[in-house]
């Protein structure tokens, strides 16, 4: 069900997506949607738990915490956009469909500020200029949302070149 909610999320936006669409694309009646999932908000709000939760843990998975902060960082950056090109339909819904609408931007602040905090700990091991860490982590994470969607308009392109695009502006960051 949340796969579908996802897709019609992404696809029509929170305002113009209906209950009886997500039913129809799930293949189910529409009370068991209401059963299952709730009023339409909390459908949303499932959705962007589910794929925040799921964006951290393929992050989580790759950045071991014995790896040096720029292998975790790349590791990081690579899973990050790995995430984005596998799931177009779920950062959708994370960043252009929930960004601006209560409450939902308050679910939204909240990830983006636990990733501001991941990256900010590993400049912090890792910076050339540590009085920096925390606006450069504010500007980074910013620069991969803005890349994430750039990714997302082109599925052609590879989310391994983007994380290495990502990676360059990064370097000069941290520390030889």
């Amino acid at each position: 069900m949340l796969d579908a909610a996802v897709a019609v999320f992404s696809r029509r936006g929170f305002h113009a997506a209906n209950m009886d669409e997500i039913a129809d694309e799930a293949g189910i009646s529409k009370p068991m949607v209401y059963a299952y999932l709730g009023a339409k908000e909390d459908v949303f709000v499932a959705c962007l738990h589910r794929e925040g939760t799921r964006l951290m843990e393929a992050i989580a998975r790759v950045a071991e915490p014995d790896l040096p902060p720029d292998v975790q960082l790349w590791r990081g950056v690579r899973a990050f956009f790995g995430f984005v090109g596998a799931h177009r339909d779920g950062w959708s819904v994370l960043y252009r469909q929930a960004r601006g609408q209560e409450p939902f931007a308050a679910v939204l602040a909240g990830m983006r500020q636990r990733m501001i905090e991941v990256v900010a700990g590993l400049l912090r091991r890792s910076a050339a200029h540590p009085d920096d860490v925390t606006p450069m982590a504010y500007a980074l994470v910013g620069v991969a949302e803005s890349l994430a969607d750039w990714l997302v308009e082109h599925p052609d392109e590879d989310p391994d070149v983007t994380a290495t695009r990502m990676m360059n502006i990064v370097r000069p960051m941290i520390a030889p």
